[in-house]
């Protein structure tokens, strides 16, 4: 054979193997069944498998150690009966592939995070999911569909032929009900409907002080409790705890029958609410779900949209019109833990003028040269440490020994496969969403490249002049330190899970070193304390976080007492 005639062959040979169909040792067919849609459905499929049968798969996935397994992929216009593959090239979280998944039996299950259209007015058009009252949440979230689960054996051969039906839709969830003592409030943002394209809603729940109905002339200071999406306002309860209540374990604080205490110190702090000499205030929880968290984290964002000013300038007001607040910056106080944490000193570093003071527990990173473990303008890579020879993972999360659950890479990959885009819903993509640039696409820009934990310096500068709240203070305290002085109140153990508290130091060190004026706050730390310590040094986490809304009133009537303007009315709302 000439060479030529043999290039050939080799040629054909090749064209003949690559147009063969690769072999799969998984082949598993999801569909969705018309009885629960007859529509087209854009969204994010996933696959969960879990060799613990006490709960659906669904439930069981997390970023901890106890996590079972999942896979994702987009679908876009998914019709009923329409078969969608997953086979090993379907990436993966804790298995990158479905061929890494140890042989044995599993309970299997399929669903379907739906997401809807928007056309933003920046002109371009994304696919998101929209909260539907459950605080963005894939699992349990409305109209999401999903199948039973259901064993399934997976063998060396790998597992074939095996269909899911989604046939399960995620009901609707209830409207909480107004009480005497609680009230619901929900508006049509002007501002955020017109970023959306679309109609969107702001709400809250309100505490209202005893004798609110009795003394129509007060007018109420207002203390706004930030933090993940309530339900309905918590840790208000008008009766003892239930005598028939089984008692269930926290593992997280190693406390048997958690719940009963749960419901004591609400009662307590019914109780207290109550009591002579307490301040009547308005206390509220917001509810502000964005397409990419359970809230906004409260400010302004290129892709997330005005929710800062929606929430300062159209909530807050039309609340304090509704229940007599006083509407002044001087009575308004900013309070809350970890995301809620965050939110308090953001909104009051973003908003100076319009709120009093913030008692910032145990918040997210607020200098991102301690962004956790990375300092996103000097590392180049976020999931492994600089090394020549040494492949290190950083940690994100430990206990207060120190002991490691998970890892940054690990975390991020979860969050990859429950969506791309920075659509999973949660923590590291939403601090993307709400803190980068809009990209070309729509969505949010990428800090790092979430595979390989490689960072962009560039965006990196973004976050820095817009977000990283230590530089912003640093960078403009010649007109900010008047605006804030006595208002900044930070508090965070110094074993924070999340390492929280490397930047409240950096933060400190700023903050200690102020001048004309100082900063005249305060900074507390917890010695051992874990996430998310909030100022308390009598009682341990599990006690004092069911206290946030009384254990900052002294602190709060001090300030008043401090601050209020020359014929500020103090009195209408002290009546006993």
């Amino acid at each position: 054979m000439t060479r030529i005639s043999l290039l050939f062959s080799c040629i054909a040979l090749l064209v003949v193997s690559c147009g063969q169909p690769k072999n799969s040792k998984f082949d598993i067919a999801v569909s969705f069944d018309e009885t629960v849609s007859t529509k087209n459905k854009d969204g994010r499929l996933l696959l969960m498998l879990s060799n613990d049968d006490s709960k659906e798969p669904r439930f069981q996935i997390n970023d901890g150690l106890n996590t079972q397994l999942i896979f994702g992929m987009n679908v876009e216009a998914m019709a009923p009966g329409q078969p969608i593959t997953f086979d090993e090239s379907i990436f993966g979280y804790p298995y990158p592939s479905l061929d890494n998944v140890p042989p044995g039996e599993y309970q299997a299950q399929a669903l379907l995070h739906v997401y809807e259209t928007f056309d933003l007015s920046t002109g371009h058009t994304v696919k998101l999911p929209m909260d539907n009252g459950e605080g963005q949440h894939w699992n349990t979230s409305p109209g999401n569909l999903y199948s039973k689960p259901f064993k399934v054996t997976i063998g060396d051969n790998g597992l074939e032929n095996v269909s899911i039906v989604m046939d399960q839709e995620i009901p609707p969830i209830p409207e909480p009900e107004d009480t005497e003592w609680i009230k619901h409030i929900k508006i049509k943002s002007e501002k955020l409907s017109e970023f959306y394209g679309r109609d969107m809603y702001l709400g809250a729940h309100v505490l209202l002080p005893k004798g609110f109905d009795e003394h129509p002339k007060a007018k109420y200071p207002l203390m706004v409790f930030h933090g993940h999406f309530p339900s309905d306002f918590g840790g208000f309860r008008t009766t003892p705890p239930d005598p028939n209540l089984e008692p269930e374990y926290s593992a997280r604080f190693d406390l048997e029958g958690y719940n009963i205490i749960q419901q004591q110190e609400a009662y307590d702090f019914y109780q207290r609410w109550n009591e002579p000499d307490f301040p009547r205030f308005l206390i509220i929880e917001i509810q502000h779900p964005t397409p990419y968290y359970d809230d906004s984290y409260a400010v302004n964002s290129a892709s997330q949209g005005p929710y800062g000013d929606a929430i300062t300038y159209e909530l807050i007001p039309e609340i304090e019109k509704q229940f007599r607040g006083m509407g002044e910056g001087w009575s308004r106080f900013l309070y809350g833990g970890s995301t809620g944490g965050w939110e308090a000193l953001a909104v009051q570093v973003k908003y100076p003028e319009e709120y009093n003071g913030c008692f910032a527990a145990c918040p997210d990173p607020i200098d991102f040269r301690a962004y956790c473990l990375t300092n996103i303008y000097e590392d180049d890579n976020a999931y492994y440490y600089d090394s020549a020879h040494k492949k290190l993972e950083v940690p994100s999360h430990r206990n207060y020994l120190g002991d490691i659950q998970s890892t940054l890479r690990q975390g991020n990959h979860l969050e990859l496969v429950l969506g791309d885009k920075s659509r999973s819903g949660q923590q590291w993509d939403i601090w993307e969403a709400t803190y980068s640039p809009q990209g070309d696409d729509g969505y949010p820009v990428r800090i790092w490249d979430k595979m390989t934990g490689d960072i962009d310096h560039e965006v990196a500068e973004y976050w820095k002049e817009n977000y990283d709240l230590r530089h912003i203070l640093e960078r403009d305290w010649d007109k900010l330190g008047p605006q804030l002085k006595g208002k900044i109140h930070i508090y965070c153990g110094d074993m924070d899970n999340y390492y929280l508290n490397n930047a409240v130091y950096l933060m400190e060190d700023f903050l200690e070193s102020t001048t004309e004026p100082y900063y005249d706050g305060e900074i507390l730390y917890g010695d051992r304390a874990e996430h998310c310590w909030n100022g308390d040094p009598d009682q341990p986490n599990a006690i004092s976080r069911l206290r946030y809304n009384s254990m900052y009133v002294p602190k709060i009537m001090k300030r008043i007492a401090e601050s209020a303007p020359q014929g500020a009315d103090l009195t209408s709302w002290r009546y006993q």
